[in-house]
């Protein structure tokens, strides 16, 4: 079973911050820097203008914003009467909802990163306040690391999100494969007593390892989206 005091992040040296701190910019450089030109069906044609949300990286990325949020917006209207169907009946169980954080439930990538807070990707908002109507705790698993943990669930919560909980990576999780965390963090949720209904995330590491009823995959577009 996970060693449940890597989640403790009290304790943590300033080493630690700088090297989680140099984590993230170096993420941030190799998306903005990696733009492959997969599925030409939803990327936006090359007479487009770039909407005024979009930031540097996700011009480079050449992916539309309004494309997008009808991709995700299709994915939603799968998945909501999904949840509507699965918390029906009267039950017992603890239900939850998890949801990755960047280009799932904010639109990290479609908003400069120094404006903050940063906001909510709206058909995933509104689909977290639905299950939260319908008593099911919405619960975040991100590979974020910790330092910003804070912020995180501050702009989560600014931005209308109803939070059961945040789960970041701490030191000892950035050496280990973001799948493998994020499946240890759903085992964690579970462990805690709740019966995970749905699991949405825009990455294939949001959604294997299991411990989860249903997952739907957001688009990323080849991997143009982080």
């Amino acid at each position: 079973m996970r060693v449940r005091r890597w989640r403790t992040r009290a304790a943590a040296s300033l080493s630690a911050a700088a090297l989680t701190a140099a984590t993230v910019v170096a993420s941030a450089t190799a998306s903005a820097a990696s733009a492959p030109a997969q599925e030409a069906a939803v990327l936006s044609p090359a007479a487009a203008a770039p909407s005024q949300h979009l930031d540097t990286a996700a011009r480079l990325s050449d992916v539309d914003y309004a494309t997008w949020q009808r991709d995700v917006a299709a994915v939603v209207a799968k998945a909501r009467p999904y949840i509507e169907q699965r918390t029906s009946a009267p039950s017992s169980e603890n239900h939850a909802l998890v949801l990755d954080i960047d280009n799932t439930s904010l639109e990290t990538e479609f908003h400069d990163f120094w404006k903050y807070p940063t906001p909510a990707v709206k058909p995933i908002l509104d689909l977290s306040r639905f299950a939260d109507s319908r008593d099911v705790d919405v619960f975040f698993v991100t590979a974020r690391p910790g330092i910003i943990e804070s912020l995180t669930e501050y702009n989560l919560r600014k931005v209308g999100y109803p939070v059961s909980g945040v789960h970041t990576r701490s030191l000892p999780d950035l050496f280990e494969e973001v799948s493998a965390y994020k499946t240890d963090m759903r085992s964690d949720i579970e462990d805690d007593g709740y019966t995970i209904i749905a699991n949405i995330g825009n990455r294939d590491s949001d959604l294997v390892g299991g411990h989860a009823e249903r997952t739907f995959k957001l688009p990323d577009y080849g991997g143009q989206l982080s």
